[in-house]
């Protein structure tokens, strides 16, 4: 199954358990959780290394004899956050005194790195698109970004009729355009329990993945192969998602090739303007400023 509506995939005490083996692939893992106050859990690591980022609220993650405090936010649409690295073959411990909901991005992994915390005055945010085709990434754990052995990572806020992953785009071949990468998109949506969106993925030249759904908040859809895109926020409903990737390559790389079909939709924002509505929240100083010319096609957002 390639779309998880929200509480299908929850196991042992999380809301949303996605891994190689659930997946049917080899990399990439996503796991959600919700600690009510002054509640704590452990975990072991395994052979994954993973990022603890707090989607709703603060907690103190142990590993390794290190304690690292994550500040956190009040939820997804408000802030960008603070986060944690955790390596492969290590056990961790979660407490939160306030309470959350915290997302685990994970990949399979051969190399150790250490125990690291991440300010969110590091975190990168980019504007990307124009018209309606405007998003905001965050770009916290991108290739380059913050260092991991295979695990990539960023958010994407889009405003309510907005459309992101746009121009449809695949990362399922490996090569000099492309990085090999099983992808995981997890929603929320601001507005209430009634705020969706749509997200379409369709075959490739080496892809089957054929899948058009109504997605809301809890939501996850893999993305094994195949041209991914749009992610639509209905009209009047702001959408966040994170993105989770891993594959086999030996370099950590983001690279992409867009449907020829729609390709020259990107040239046709150089003649555009963001969404005024963008930054979705106050852009902190380090925030990559509004521009009309996107960069050259490297990212999946």
């Amino acid at each position: 199954m390639t779309h998880l509506p929200a509480g299908s995939a929850a196991r042992d005490g999380f809301d949303l358990w996605i891994d190689p083996a659930s997946a049917g692939w080899g990399w990439s893992g996503l796991r959600v959780l919700t600690l009510s106050p002054g509640a704590s859990r452990s975990l072991a690591t395994g052979d994954s290394e993973w990022i603890v980022l707090p989607l709703a609220g603060g907690c103190t993650v142990l590993a390794d004899g290190e304690s690292v405090t994550l500040h956190g936010r009040t939820d997804v649409f408000s802030s960008v956050t603070d986060f944690g690295y955790l390596p492969r073959d290590c056990h961790a411990a979660l407490s939160s005194a306030g309470g959350g909901r915290f997302a685990l991005a994970g990949a399979r992994c051969t190399r150790r790195l250490p125990v690291r915390y991440g300010p969110a005055s590091d975190v990168p945010v980019e504007l990307r698109g124009a018209g309606g085709a405007s998003r905001q990434v965050n770009n916290f754990a991108a290739a380059g970004v913050f260092a991991c052995d295979r695990l990539i990572a960023v958010e994407v806020l889009t405003p309510g009729g907005n459309w992101s992953s746009y121009p449809p785009h695949k990362h399922d071949e490996p090569g000099p355009h492309e990085s090999r990468l099983e992808e995981i998109y997890y929603y929320e949506f601001a507005g209430g329990p009634s705020a969706l969106g749509y997200q379409r993925v369709y075959p490739s030249p080496c892809g089957r993945t054929d899948l058009l759904a109504e997605v809301r908040s809890g939501d996850a859809v893999l993305v094994p192969d195949g041209w991914h895109g749009p992610s639509m926020a209905a009209p009047g409903y702001d959408m966040y998602y994170l993105n989770v990737m891993a594959g086999p390559g030996p370099l950590r790389q983001w690279l992409i090739s867009d449907d020829p079909a729609h390709a020259w939709v990107r040239e046709s924002w150089r003649d555009q303007l963001p969404d005024p509505r963008l930054p979705l929240y106050e852009a902190p100083p380090y925030a990559s400023r509004p521009h009309p010319t996107p960069p050259a096609p490297e990212a999946d957002a």
